[in-house]
C-alpha cells in the first residue's frame, strides 16, 4: 500500500509549570484495539488494584515534580494478599480511562515507573483504557527480578489474561519498547498496533549492560542515579527543570538493585535484529533527536527492518522524550493509534482486523515532529544459534565480554583459528553450557583452577567474568583466600594483585 503522507504535530509547552497538554482536536480511535472482558465493573479514571503490591511511601513522587496536574492523581489501591508464586509471575499495574474503551498498554523505561507517562494520560485516557505497569522492583513493585525481556512479556500477558484483556495496542519506552517488540514477535495475535519509543533492536553492547550490573552490585544504584539526568534529558532541559530532574533521580534511587541488575542482564541478551521482518503490525518508531542512548540510528534500523513502520523524530528531546516533550509525544501516539492503517489479514488473527477511519487533517502551522516514511536500508543478517559453536560463542561473549572474544578472534590466524574453534565449541558450547552448575559456581572453580595451575595469564579475564556472573568483590576475595590455603601463599599473592586491579577497574562508577 502507498505510504501515508507526513502528519504534522502541534507545538507543545516544555515547562513543567505549564499545563501539560493543551486541549487538542480529538483523535477518535477506530475499531477497538482490544477485546476487554472485564470480570466486573471498575471506576473510570481510577487505578485498579495491581496483581502485585502498590507503591510504598517514599517512592517516586506523583505526579511529576513541579507539574500542576489538570485532574486529581489517584493512588493505586492496596491489593488483596497474593501467593508468592502468583506475585512472581505478574506485574504491578493501574488503569486510567473508561472501562468500555479499547485497551492501550504503556510500558516504562529501565529505572523509571509508570509515572513517566503521567503527562500523556489526561489525553490518552479520553480515547482508550490505558493500562500502565511497573517493572519488577520499580515503583514499589515486588522485587521478583525477570532475567529476560521474554519473561517480562510473559508476566505482562499473565496480568492481562487475569483481567480479561485479549487484544491491545502497545506503546513502550526503552526496555518497555523491547517488551512490546517481543510480544509482537511471539504473540502477534495479541498486539493490534505498536509504538516503540527510544527503543532499539539491540541495546548497545552486552558488555556495557553487564558492566552496569557489576557497578550496581558493588556500589548500589547511586552511580546510576547520579548519571541518569545526562542519559535521559538534554542539557537545556536539565538546567531549566531541576525539580523534574530530581524526581527522575529519585525513581532510580528507589528501585530494587537486584531487579535493576536483572533488567540489565535482560537488555544485554536482547537482540531481535534478525527478526524485525516478522513484526507484522503497524509500528511507530519514536525517538528524541538528541537521544544519546538509543538515538536516531537505532530508530532507523527498526523502521528499515519492520515492514509497516514509520519514523517520528522529536526535536528538543533526549531518551525520556515522554517527559521532556510530553505534548509532541502524546500527539504522535494519538495520531498513530487512531490512524487509518489497515491491520494484519483477518485470516492470521483470531480477532477481527481494525476498521479504517478517516484520515487526520493536517494542522495549519509548522510541525514540531512528524511521522515520516521509513527509509530503505538493508536488514541485518545472521544465523540463529543452532549448534555447539554458535551456542559456545553466545556463552563465551556473555561470560568474557565482546571485547575479549573479538580480540581473541581478531588475533587468530591459519595456525590458531582451529584452536579458537575448539575452545568455543567444547569449553563454551558444551561444558560452560551444561545445567549442572550455575555460572557463579563455575567462576569460583575456574579462578581456583587458574591459581592452582599457575596460569595467571587468564586470571584477569576470568576475574572480570566472575564479576559479570554475579560474584561480588568480597566473594572473589574469599575464593582467593581459600586458594591461598590449599594452593600456596606465593601463587595467591600474585593472584590478589591481578584481581585487585581488575576489580578496581570494573567496579569504579563512571565519573
Amino acid at each position: 500500500m502507498a505510504p501515508p503522507q507526513a502528519i504534522p504535530v502541534q507545538p507543545q509547552a516544555t515547562h513543567a509549570s505549564q499545563t501539560p497538554l493543551a486541549p487538542q482536536t480529538p483523535h477518535a480511535p477506530q475499531a477497538p484495539l482490544a477485546s476487554h472482558d472485564s470480570p466486573g465493573p471498575q471506576t473510570s479514571h481510577a487505578p485498579q488494584a495491581g496483581h502485585d503490591h502498590a507503591p510504598q511511601t517514599g517512592h517516586a513522587p506523583t505526579p511529576l515534580a513541579g507539574h500542576t496536574p489538570t485532574q486529581p492523581q489517584p493512588q493505586p489501591q492496596t491489593p488483596a494478599p497474593q501467593a508468592p508464586a502468583e506475585a512472581a509471575r505478574t506485574l504491578q499495574y493501574r488503569f486510567d480511562g473508561p472501562e468500555d474503551a479499547p485497551v492501550l498498554v504503556i510500558g516504562p523505561s529501565l529505572g523509571t515507573t509508570w509515572h513517566m507517562w503521567d503527562r500523556q494520560i489526561p489525553e490518552l485516557a479520553q480515547h482508550w483504557r490505558v493500562f500502565r505497569y511497573d517493572l519488577p522492583g520499580h515503583g514499589g513493585a515486588p522485587a521478583h527480578g525477570a532475567p529476560s525481556v521474554a519473561e517480562l512479556g510473559d508476566r505482562l500477558l499473565a496480568t492481562l489474561d487475569g483481567l480479561g484483556v485479549q487484544r491491545f495496542g502497545y506503546a513502550g519506552c526503552s526496555i518497555g519498547g523491547a517488551v512490546g517488540a517481543d510480544l509482537a514477535l511471539r504473540h502477534p495475535h495479541r498486539v493490534a498496533s505498536l509504538a516503540l519509543v527510544a527503543s532499539s533492536p539491540r541495546f548497545g553492547s552486552a558488555d556495557e549492560f553487564r558492566q552496569r550490573g557489576v557497578i550496581v552490585r558493588t556500589n548500589g544504584l547511586e552511580p546510576m542515579a547520579r548519571t541518569a539526568p545526562e542519559r535521559w534529558f538534554t542539557p537545556g532541559f536539565a538546567a531549566a527543570q531541576p525539580a523534574i530532574v530530581e524526581w527522575a533521580v529519585q525513581m532510580v534511587r528507589t528501585t530494587d538493585p537486584g531487579c535493576y541488575i536483572a533488567a540489565c542482564e535482560a537488555l544485554a541478551a536482547f537482540d531481535i535484529r534478525d527478526h524485525l521482518g516478522r513484526i507484522g503490525v503497524p509500528t511507530l518508531v519514536l525517538v528524541g533527536a538528541e537521544d544519546k542512548v538509543t538515538g536516531p540510528a537505532e530508530a532507523r534500523t527498526l523502521v528499515a527492518g519492520i515492514p509497516d513502520a514509520r519514523l517520528a523524530l522529536v526535536p528538543g528531546a533526549s531518551h525520556l522524550a515522554p517527559v521532556e516533550q510530553p505534548a509532541a509525544v502524546c500527539d504522535l501516539l494519538l495520531t498513530h493509534f487512531s490512524s487509518a492503517w489497515q491491520d494484519a489479514p483477518a485470516a492470521a488473527l483470531p480477532a477481527p482486523p481494525l476498521v479504517p477511519g478517516p484520515p487526520t487533517p493536517a494542522t495549519p502551522f509548522a510541525p514540531v515532529a512528524e511521522i515520516a516514511a521509513a527509509p530503505l536500508a538493508p536488514a541485518a543478517a545472521g544465523r540463529l544459534p543452532d549448534d555447539r559453536y554458535e551456542r559456545g560463542t553466545k556463552v563465551r561473549r556473555e561470560v568474557l565480554g565482546d571485547a575479549h572474544v573479538d580480540a581473541a578472534n581478531g588475533s587468530a590466524d591459519a595456525f590458531t583459528e582451529d584452536f579458537q574453534e575448539l575452545v568455543t565449541r567444547y569449553a563454551w558450547g558444551e561444558v560452560w553450557n551444561r545445567d549442572g552448575l550455575d555460572r557463579r559456581t563455575r567462576s569460583c572453580i575456574t579462578l581456583t583452577a587458574l591459581v592452582a595451575s599457575g596460569h595467571l595469564e587468564g586470571l584477569a579475564a576470568h576475574t572480570r567474568a566472575a564479576l559479570r556472573n554475579g560474584l561480588t568483590p568480597a566473594e572473589i576475595k574469599e575464593v582467593l583466600l581459600q586458594t591461598a590455603v590449599y594452593c600456596g601463599i606465593p601463587a595467591a599473592g600474585a593472584v590478589f594483585s591481578v584481581a585487585q586491579s581488575v576489580i578496581q577497574e570494573e567496579t569504579t562508577p563512571p565519573a
